[in-house]
This record gives C-alpha cells, sequence and structure tokens, in this order.
C-alpha cells in the first residue's frame, strides 16, 4: 500500500483497486482509519481526537490530490506524494 503523506506521525495510503466511496487509509500510533474523500467522514476505524482534526483538515486541503491519487490507484498506477500538513 504506496504512502502518499505523513505528518506528525500520521500516515496516509491508499491501495490499489480498492472499494468504492473513493477513500484513503490512516495510519497512528495503534490507531487505524479510512476517510471519504468526497464527505470527509471516517468510514470505520477510530483516531484521537486531534490525529482526526489534522488529518481531516489536511484532506479538505488536498481533497482534489485525493481524488487524483484515488483515480490512479484504480488504474493500478503509482499514486503521487502529497505535501503534508505544515
Amino acid at each position: 500500500m504506496p504512502t502518499i503523506s505523513s505528518f506528525y506521525g500520521i500516515i496516509i495510503q491508499m491501495y490499489w483497486r480498492e472499494h468504492n466511496p473513493p477513500h484513503f487509509h490512516v495510519k497512528y500510533a495503534e490507531y487505524r482509519a479510512e476517510v471519504n474523500i468526497r464527505t470527509l467522514k471516517l468510514l470505520g476505524g477510530s483516531l484521537p481526537p486531534r490525529a482526526k482534526k489534522m488529518t481531516l483538515e489536511w484532506a479538505r486541503l488536498h481533497r482534489a490530490e485525493l481524488l487524483a491519487d484515488w483515480n490512479l490507484c484504480q488504474s493500478e498506477l503509482p499514486p503521487r506524494q502529497i505535501a503534508p500538513l505544515e
């Protein structure tokens, strides 16, 4: 699973040819979650409040890039790196 960004211990990844809706995977310490790119709602898993807030802010800023990466992954092409939250 390619890592497309990481910041403050948060790792953002996408699988190739994953199921809809478009989403990404988040790892933070022992926590795991999936986030819908369009709605920015958690599809599953959990994150501590601060990590969740930073992840969703990052995703809001990079939604178009996330959707472009989703399309690349659906075509089994490598996704592009996305700038971390600063």
